[in-house]
């Protein structure tokens, strides 16, 4: 089971079973992403995989912000699919260890699918049994392609990241939606962290992970 209570402090996070995919939503500016490579830096301090999946910044720029947030972490279990390739799929390992798959561009599902299971393979060949994954964001998924197509990626990567015990998280600009859109899209998952802001401070609930929603609480 996965404790990722060093990050966001509610009991309904002590102990979130392998396998368990996450939407992470709020607003533009929220902190999504912060707090979703938060969870993988915990996750890599304590020698589990890292597997990023980052739609709107290079490989390089990842991989740097994550060691500053995990400077003990096993950079050969440390993995990026980059979405803002030059037109081809490939992977390749860093000098330091890590292992980076290039894809053409966001809309490119088939690719991005290709390199979740190199960078699955690759993490499971370096020692990584287990591991935490997260998707930054759908929302740029979804201005490549229809909310239905997304639906059916997120539901093949549940039972991906179910049968190779991983934890994933996936975030998503709820600014950007309608509320249609935002209803297809949480039916992949098996709960939702909600971010809000309240006069300048980011507050969290859990929904949908361990009985009722919880309260409202600032991170």
């Amino acid at each position: 089971m996965y404790d990722l209570t060093d990050v966001l402090d509610f009991e309904a996070l002590e102990s979130v079973r392998p396998g368990s995919n996450i939407l992470v939503s709020g607003p533009a500016m929220s902190g999504k992403e912060d707090l979703a490579l938060s969870v993988l830096a915990d996750g890599a301090e304590r020698d589990q995989g890292s597997l990023v999946v980052t739609t709107g910044d290079r490989a390089e720029n990842v991989l740097e912000d994550f060691l500053d947030r995990a400077p003990r972490a096993d950079e050969s279990r440390i993995s990026v699919v980059d979405c803002r390739g030059d037109g081809s799929r490939r992977g390749e390992a860093t000098a330091a260890g890590s292992y980076v798959y290039h894809v053409s561009s966001p809309g490119d599902l088939t690719g991005i699918g290709i390199g979740i299971t190199e960078c699955l393979e690759y993490l499971h060949n370096n020692g990584a049994d287990n591991g935490r994954f997260a998707l930054t964001s759908l929302s740029t998924m979804l201005t490549y392609t229809d909310r239905k197509t997304v639906f059916k990626f997120c539901h093949v990567l549940s039972s991906r990241f179910d049968s190779a015990g991983y934890l994933g998280l996936f975030t998503i600009d709820s600014s950007a939606h309608d509320d249609q859109t935002l209803q297809v899209i949480k039916q992949a998952f098996d709960g939702m962290i909600e971010i809000r802001e309240e006069d300048g401070r980011r507050e969290a609930r859990v929904l949908g992970l361990a009985g009722q929603p919880t309260d409202w609480q600032e991170f």
